[in-house]
Order: structure tokens, then C-alpha cells, then sequence
């Protein structure tokens, strides 16, 4: 379990990037953290991995403070991929890129060829094993990232954005992903700006503004709710537009092919 008590965060140039968060993530489950633009989401997620430290309050994972946690030690755990890909890829290779973290949590040699190769396959990078991350496309250095920290098979992983630059055929293999991933214990925590992938994902939703949790939901009740999506400038998916313009008093389908269904059956 990840818990937030009481968290202030406050950056070195003095501005206030968390307000009094209070929060639990509970174990095996999927969450997305949404907000505009510097609302803080992507501060409240590196307070986890620890790569921030709160100014007051704490954050405990797994009964332990990240306070008096380094960053390493917490990392094996928890595996984080970044919004900014460039920030993220330092290795000469691809294939060197997705072995760094096997080999230097120091797995044994079975596990590492295993999840290398699974890897390699799953993303799609197989035939870029020897090219340099610098000459991947975007997409394709955000599908790396992906890798190399999946690779190692961590309890908690945190993608920031992780659908930017992905075609639809990526993005359903990744929500797939992330349910399969789900159903392995995993603890899952998505920061993002895409609703549509949201929408379809389902995740436990929590929404931030201006460093403060506003509100924490499913995701059908935060997106389908004008007063949280005007507070927070976020957008209603395409789906819960149409099913508004429609007016039909019924829950509103996932997909946009079911509400051509009930147009039907209705007559």
C-alpha cells in the first residue's frame, strides 16, 4: 500500500507544488492521476519512487517512510517511466538500454535472458536491438522505455504519459497490458493527459488542481461529471459528448460502437 499524510511539497524556488495531499493506493489495483498542465501529478508520483522527499507530511510505501529510503532501494520495487523519453534513455544500444536494469539489480543470468527476450518482443524492438535510442522515433523510444523498466518485473510502476506518440494499435496493446499487468498484483499508477485511453482503461481516477486532490473516483463518474471536468480543465471523451447530445437516461457505454446498438434496439 502507498499512503500520502498529510504531504506538503514545496520546490527549491519557493513555489507550492503539493497542498496537504492525503492519499491511499491500495495494492493490485489501477489508478490514473489527471489534472491540467502544473496541476502536480507528475510531483506527487516521483514522491513514491522517492526521487522527491516531502518539505512536510509523508509518504509510506509498504510501511516504510521514502524519507529514510534511497532512491535504489525503492527502485527495484517501484519502476517508473517518465513523460520525456530523452530523459529517460542513456545507453548506446537498445539491447544494452533494456539489459542496464536487469544486470544492475543483479538478477540471475535465466531471468535476465527471459525478460530481455520477452522484452524485446513485446515492444516491438527486436529489429532495433543494435541501433542507438538517439535514432528511435518517438514512439518508438516511449515503447523503450516502456521496456527497460518492465523488464525487471516491478511491483509498482508508474507511467507518465505512456500513450504519447503511440498509434491505436499500440495504445489497445497497452491498456491490454496494463489489465494483464493488473491481474499479476501489480499496482498500477497512470499519469496522463489522453481520456479517451483513460475512458476505455476504467482505472480508479484521481484529480488534481493546483497541487490539492480535488476529487477521487472511477473513472466513468469523473468523466461523465461537467462540474469536475470544467474545475479541472479536462475534457470529456468523445463518447460521454455524444451520449449527453443523445439524452438518453441509461449508464453510458464504453465503446462508441455499443451506442449505435442502442440507437437500434430503440428504434
Amino acid at each position: 500500500m502507498i499512503e500520502f499524510k498529510e504531504v506538503d511539497y514545496i520546490h527549491p524556488n519557493g513555489a507550492k507544488a503539493l497542498d496537504r495531499i492525503n492519499l491511499i493506493i491500495k495494492k493490485n489495483t489501477i489508478n490514473a492521476i489527471v489534472g491540467s498542465n502544473g496541476a502536480g501529478k507528475t510531483t506527487l508520483a516521483r514522491h513514491i519512487n522517492g526521487l522527491l522527499k516531502a518539505t512536510s507530511g509523508e509518504v509510506i510505501v509498504d510501511g516504510k517512510n521514502t524519507k529514510k529510503c534511497s532512491v535504489a532501494e525503492l527502485s527495484k520495487k517501484i519502476g517508473m517511466v517518465f513523460q520525456n523519453s530523452n530523459n529517460q534513455l542513456f545507453a548506446d544500444t537498445v539491447k544494452n538500454e533494456i539489459l542496464f536494469g536487469l544486470n544492475n539489480f543483479k538478477f540471475e543470468e535465466n531471468f535476465v535472458r527471459k525478460r530481455f527476450e520477452w522484452a524485446m518482443k513485446f515492444f516491438d524492438l527486436e529489429k532495433y536491438s543494435d541501433t542507438s535510442p538517439l535514432k528511435l522515433s518517438g514512439g518508438e523510444k516511449k515503447r523503450l522505455c516502456l521496456a527497460s523498466v518492465l523488464a525487471w518485473d516491478p511491483e509498482v510502476i508508474i507511467l507518465d504519459e505512456p500513450t504519447v506518440g503511440q498509434d491505436e494499435l499500440q495504445k489497445n496493446k497497452i491498456l491490454s497490458f496494463i489489465n494483464e499487468l493488473n491481474q499479476q498484483n501489480k499496482t498500477i499508477i497512470i499519469i496522463s493527459h489522453d481520456i479517451e485511453f483513460l475512458w476505455n482503461l476504467r482505472p480508479n481516477t484521481i484529480v488534481m488542481s493546483d497541487g490539492e486532490i480535488i476529487k477521487i473516483d472511477s473513472a466513468a463518474n469523473i468523466f461523465s461529471n461537467s462540474n469536475i471536468i470544467e474545475n479541472a480543465n479536462l475534457i470529456k471523451p468523445q463518447i460521454v459528448k455524444i451520449w449527453n447530445e443523445l439524452d438518453i437516461n441509461a449508464d453510458i457505454p464504453i465503446k462508441i460502437d455499443q451506442i449505435s446498438k442502442i440507437i437500434m434496439k430503440r428504434g
